[in-house]
């Protein structure tokens, strides 16, 4: 059984930094790619970065310049690193991997969210 375990979030003040971590763990033969979305109160969970495991990235336009994903393959981990923070970007922030959890067979897997606050 595969799970993913999301930390980091909190409150922030506008122009701040906040940095999310994940932690995936169980039986994992391999992790293709790793993201994180959020979803803000009454919207719909959108896509924020991606990262595969040739270390390739995608940034939603709304982050570009200012969130940076990152993982380590090592740790079977995902960080996204916040900063120039806004209001708007106040969401529950979920991480999600592909991961083959037996040979061959991929599948997605979810965290549970951690909540991040952009207010003074």
């Amino acid at each position: 059984q595969v799970q993913l375990v999301e930390s980091g979030g909190g409150l922030v003040q506008p122009g701040g930094s906040l940095k999310l971590s994940c932690q995936a763990s169980g039986s994992i033969l391999s992790i293709n790619s790793m993201s994180w979305y959020r979803q803000a109160p009454g919207k719909q969970r959108e896509g924020v970065a991606a990262i595969f495991y040739n270390g390739n990235t995608n940034y939603a336009d709304s982050v570009k310049g200012r969130f940076t994903i990152s993982r380590d393959n090592a740790k079977n981990a995902v960080y996204l690193q916040m900063n120039t923070m806004k209001p708007e970007d106040t969401a529950v922030y979920f991480c999600n991997a592909v991961i083959e959890a037996s040979e061959d067979a991929y599948m997605d897997y979810w965290g549970k969210g951690t909540l991040v606050t952009v207010s003074s």
